[in-house]
């Protein structure tokens, strides 16, 4: 497992065993072995990864639009980059792959905060999206905030969609127009998230502005009671008997 201590160097995530990064080019010479990783777990799986070359996911790194995982000496542990689509409207957080050696130690979850913080840090307004089978997957772009949604909220840009006919089970997703597959479409939205926040302050604001009365009302109440019983008390208290 993962250890749980980290610390931020230079923007990269350290611990005892990995560092999780915007990649960059230190690391061209990787793009090749990702590709091929994310060609062969796809035939393993028999569903969807898109078929990247390592000139496109290279390009990604040099653009700063990928998030790369490696062990201290260097060797890559996972990768996932980011892409825009309808004009910066979308960004998509794909082509998540971890090294077979390094799965179930919660890289993979490392990695996707990283590329969330990155996709909301250089896209701040746009609508961060995903396609998946996996479980996993789906488990943490929950935890990160993003909802199941229909396929037809997702990107209409033909290119966006281009990149599912290298998946196996593409002709679903074209015999159904769209409609259909077996990936689950998930979204976060950022403007929903700031309604959902503006609620949740103004509910705490009602709540301590609710407490506040509560507590003058019961000062004012202990206040009176205390009067009360002072005007009961007699003058003088009887003086005890020697």
């Amino acid at each position: 497992m993962i250890a749980q201590k980290t610390t931020m160097v230079n923007h990269e995530v350290v611990n005892d065993q990995f560092i999780v990064q915007v990649a960059n080019e230190n690391h061209l010479r990787l793009a090749e072995t990702i590709c091929k990783e994310m060609e062969q777990s796809a035939k393993a799986r028999g569903t969807g990864i898109a078929k990247r070359s390592p000139i496109y996911v290279m390009e990604k790194m040099l653009e700063g639009k990928a998030i790369i995982a490696t062990t201290l000496s260097g060797e890559w542990v996972g990768f996932c980059y980011v892409e825009t689509w309808d004009h910066g409207k979308f960004v998509a957080n794909s082509g998540l792959i971890v090294h077979p050696e390094h799965r179930k130690s919660g890289i993979a979850t490392r990695i996707k905060a990283k590329a969330f913080e990155l996709s909301r840090t250089r896209f701040p307004e746009a609508k961060i999206i995903g396609l998946t089978t996996s479980l996993a997957v789906m488990k943490i772009n929950s935890d990160l905030g993003y909802q199941p949604v229909t396929l037809s909220e997702l990107p209409a840009d033909e290119a966006f969609w281009k990149g599912c006919q290298t998946c196996v089970n593409y002709d679903i997703l074209s015999r159904t127009n769209r409609k259909h597959c077996l990936c689950t479409g998930m979204l976060y939205d950022p403007e929903e998230h700031k309604k959902t926040e503006k609620n949740e302050k103004w509910n705490f604001l009602k709540e301590s502005k609710l407490y506040e009365r509560w507590m003058r009302l019961k000062e004012r109440i202990l206040l009176r009671l205390h009067l009360h019983d002072r005007q009961r008390k007699p003058e003088r208290e009887l003086e005890p008997v020697h």
